[in-house]
């Protein structure tokens, strides 16, 4: 009995083990999806964790620079009780010095916030592009630096050799980038065109950095045909300027031939944002 009760017990085990290839394969993807994912937020945590360090230590610094004049203000007050060297303007100036400093710490917090604001806004974006665009994808590569996300698109993926008119599956990549940028309406999009070293002197253009630029346009306009504000669109080219690696071989070279997305706050908006802040914290003040 206990023999047939082991055999069934080890057949449940295997049975309930097996997974089909294509549910395996999705599990592993959706595990390298999270990791990615995992990792992005692990690097946003280490530096908003240095950036609170550098503000707490500030903090901590005007801290006791308040402690260190009061201390000032009350011996000077004690020391000259019976020669009336400390004047009542005097004291007035020392403490609208005082209101002065925890005024500016006030603002310190006040912007240090709305800069949080503005990552979690950025890690959003990277977690839509990855979910639409596909980050197995090895000819496409999205990652975040210094608060600006960076769509990186192989030239394979979007262009025939030496030509910049955009392929139709690119413009199916495109179009799942142009919806995520259409949901952030407070963000422009920069198209950078990158060639490898190679002279270009094919038909009216003359250089790479013809070359780069008309690729660049070509991607901006695809982007408009899908709906994007062309307010918020930006053409540029690099030429070979900006390689990633050496063009000393065909597989370097490439690697340095692609087209950059850049998804950046809208500057302006940014400082009107701080504006704003600052017109808070006087009307506070009032």
């Amino acid at each position: 009995m206990k023999k047939i009760f082991l055999l069934a017990a080890t057949a449940s085990i295997l049975l309930s083990s097996c997974v089909s290839k294509k549910d395996y394969a999705a599990l592993e993807a959706r595990q390298k999806e999270t990791q990615d994912l995992l990792n992005s937020a692990t690097v946003k945590l280490n530096a908003c964790l240095e950036e609170k360090a550098s503000a707490t230590a500030k903090a901590e610094t005007l801290q006791d620079q308040v402690k260190d004049l009061k201390e000032a203000n009350k011996g000077l007050i004690e020391n000259t009780k019976d020669m009336t060297v400390l004047t009542t303007k005097g004291a007035e100036n020392l403490e609208k010095s005082l209101e002065s400093l925890k005024e500016k710490d006030l603002k310190i917090s006040r912007l240090q916030d709305a800069l949080n604001k503005k990552d979690s806004v950025t890690l959003a974006i990277v977690s839509s592009l990855k979910k639409a665009v596909g980050i197995d994808d090895p000819d496409i590569e999205i990652n975040v630096e210094k608060g600006v996300v960076f769509i990186s698109i192989a030239d394979k993926l979007l262009f025939q050799s030496g030509s910049y008119k955009v392929t139709s599956r690119a413009k199916e990549v495109l179009g799942k980038v142009a919806k995520v940028v259409n949901s952030k309406p407070d963000f422009e999009c920069m198209v950078e065109g990158h060639t490898d070293n190679v002279p270009y002197d094919r038909g009216v253009l003359e250089d790479n950095w013809d070359l780069s630029v008309k690729r660049a346009t070509s991607v901006v306009r695809v982007l408009q045909e899908l709906g994007v504000d062309p307010g918020k669109l930006i053409a540029a080219g690099r030429s070979y300027h900006v390689p990633l690696v050496e063009n000393d071989t065909p597989e370097n070279r490439a690697t340095n031939r692609r087209t950059r997305i850049i998804v950046l706050p809208k500057i302006d908006q940014f400082y009107d944002m701080i504006e704003k802040e600052m017109k808070t914290l006087s009307a506070e003040g009032k």
